[in-house]
């Protein structure tokens, strides 16, 4: 499986992508995309480190369009059509769209990005789950990369 080359501009997350702040998504960097074997790219932004183990999922996406940069501030809506195409789930917080983190006060957590180049659109209702989306990108991860940030209350 070919890398994606996944960052962010810094390591700590600034306060305008977290609950304390405007919580909008980030702006994410995907280099390397492979466009003659990609068709569309899914992310899965999880807290690993939060209570109770098994990691939180703050932010699901997929059938999001070949693009070098991921903008921030996605619209919290199951279907965005700007300022990219792409089609959205549910996190932990039981909301569509991106939560940034929000860990416990004392507490500093990481959040992996995690970013997936898929050789098709994926026949998934928006909405799902993470469990839906990892079950329905199976057999289609043609990329992968990631990246993490941290954050502290």
């Amino acid at each position: 499986m070919e890398e994606l080359k996944v960052k962010i501009s810094v390591k700590v997350l600034p306060s305008d992508y977290t609950c304390d702040g405007q919580d909008i998504s980030p702006e994410i960097d995907v280099g390397g995309v492979n466009v003659k074997i990609a068709k569309s790219l899914a992310i899965i932004v999880n807290d690993p480190d939060a209570p109770g183990g098994g990691g939180f999922v703050h932010w699901i996406a997929w059938n999001m369009e070949l693009v070098r940069m991921i903008p921030e501030k996605i619209p919290k809506t199951p279907v965005v059509t700007f300022p990219i195409r792409a089609v959205q789930g549910k996190n932990n917080f039981g909301k569509i769209g991106y939560n940034g983190p929000c860990p416990p006060r004392g507490q500093t957590h990481r959040f992996f990005f995690k970013v997936y180049a898929l050789d098709a659109d994926l026949p998934l209702a928006a909405g799902a789950a993470k469990e839906q989306l990892v079950k329905a990108m199976e057999g289609h991860v043609v990329q992968y990369g990631e990246t993490y940030v941290t954050y502290g209350r």
